[in-house]
């Protein structure tokens, strides 16, 4: 294994100065945001509830796993399609009944977390080797990506003001603008689409001005335990439950890819330690948490990957730090607005870096987990993640993936989780596995562990 002397110096947050730790967070927090608000932006869930679920299932997270994981969980995607459902009679499913069986789904996490602490890491590991997670790793990046070039086209000059502070400051930086270029990105991005378009300019101020400073994220008529009175519609909540629990095991595929892709980009075996059990467990009761006060599913997210990647520090300290943020934040529908009116294209830009990022990721497992491409079951099962995972996302509509029906009720499936079922299963059922989870340090879950100077 090399121990050649890496290029890029990594950062410890304990040695930074408080101010370069705030300023840290804030990257991490302002990273989360596009996607995060997109969620309740598309299914009409709150947004101020989002911020504090997003907070406080990353702190739960946290707990959970020990305080190791440099993660933080912002909405899920996988679970776009649990909103907006029609029952068989053409009803349509209310978000409160939709946020309970995304509570249930939740709870499907631990039933896997049970089987690693049952069975063992190796014996559940041995499905998901660097051949299938190093190339979902880069499919999660490659299916973001034509979100962030939609974003960015809406306004291309202000996309690449964000694009290029990023690089120049990642690049060129010195001290503490090298490690939050994100930041320093969306800033300048915002204050120039502000200055050179009235539109935007009058929106935000618009958006701010209506909003109140003070406001609480969580109304219980919009919480998934609201649904329990006297007008309980039992039938309604059983198919909800039956339609949408079954979407947890894509959302638990994606979580295994990022925990690997976060492993990875911090040289640490978080799959071993604290487990992926443990992992799993947070990030499955975060989710639970959040769809029951009303809020989104949870999920690790790839975009504070990115950060992690970009800034070079590692400590999960930092990103409980945006957690807090998050959490403060959501008690202002002033500073929600702001979000909320945030240009597109400020957001797409630095998007686009990070979804790059994460890609890059997965490349550079594959490459440093030596993944013999010469064996022909090798080649057809990344083959197939890829080309599963881009082709179905953009070459069937907005559908995105596959669509069918379960009682007369609509259940879609989205191309990457669709990509990462095809690539477990290939891997499964071909001839000619040369892996084995502790054979080599290297090798275990697509990271290296080997130790690095600086």
């Amino acid at each position: 294994m090399s121990n050649s002397k890496k290029t890029d110096a990594v950062y410890d947050a304990k040695k930074l100065g408080k101010p370069q730790v705030f300023v840290l967070g804030l990257q991490h927090l302002f990273a989360m945001f596009g996607a995060t608000v997109l969620v309740p932006a598309i299914t009409g869930l709150n947004v101020s509830t989002t911020l504090l679920c997003a907070g406080l299932g990353t702190l739960l997270f946290h707990l959970i796993t020990g305080m190791k994981i440099p993660a933080f969980l912002g909405s899920s995607f996988a679970f776009l399609g649990a909103y907006g459902l029609i029952t068989a009679s053409g009803q349509e499913i209310p978000l409160t009944y939709s946020s309970f069986g995304v509570a249930v789904a939740g709870l499907m996490y631990l039933v896997l977390a049970l089987f690693f602490k049952i069975f063992g890491t190796s014996k559940v590991m041995r499905f998901f080797p660097p051949i299938v997670t190093g190339p979902v790793i880069i499919a999660i990046g490659l299916t973001l990506s034509g979100t962030a070039i939609q974003s960015c086209s809406a306004n291309w000059p202000v996309a690449l003001v964000a694009i290029a502070v990023v690089v120049i400051c990642n690049i060129w930086g010195k001290g503490m603008i090298k490690i939050v270029p994100i930041l320093l990105g969306v800033i300048a991005s915002y204050l120039f689409a502000v200055a050179i378009d009235p539109a935007a300019r009058s929106s935000v101020s618009a958006a701010v001005a209506e909003a109140k400073w003070f406001g609480l994220p969580v109304i219980w008529d919009n919480t998934a335990l609201s649904i329990f009175g006297k007008d309980l519609d039992v039938s309604m909540l059983i198919t909800a439950i039956i339609t949408i629990a079954p979407i947890s095991l894509a959302a638990i595929v994606e979580h295994v890819g990022d925990v690997c892709a976060i492993s990875s980009t911090v040289n640490k075996n978080f799959v071993a330690n604290p487990g992926l059990h443990r992992s799993l467990m947070g990030d499955g009761l975060a989710t639970t948490m959040s769809a029951l006060l009303g809020g989104p599913a949870n999920t690790t997210y790839g975009e504070n990957t990115g950060v992690l990647a970009l800034s070079r520090v590692y400590d999960p300290m930092v990103v409980r730090l945006a957690a807090l943020f998050a959490v403060a934040l959501s008690f202002c529908p002033k500073f929600a607005a702001l979000i909320v009116a945030m240009p597109a294209a400020t957001m797409g830009g630095v998007s686009l870096v990070l979804y790059g990022m994460i890609s890059a990721v997965g490349v550079r497992n594959v490459v440093e987990n030596q993944v013999d491409f010469t064996k022909s079951r090798n080649v057809l099962i990344a083959a197939l993640i890829l080309v599963i995972a881009i082709g179905m996302k953009y070459g069937t509509g907005d559908i995105g993936g596959v669509a069918f029906k379960v009682g007369g009720v609509n259940i879609q499936m989205s191309s990457l989780a669709i990509a990462a079922i095809v690539g477990i299963v290939m891997n499964a059922i071909l001839p000619g596995k040369d892996y084995t989870f502790g054979a080599n340090e290297q090798g275990d879950t697509s990271v290296n562990f080997g130790s690095r100077q600086d």
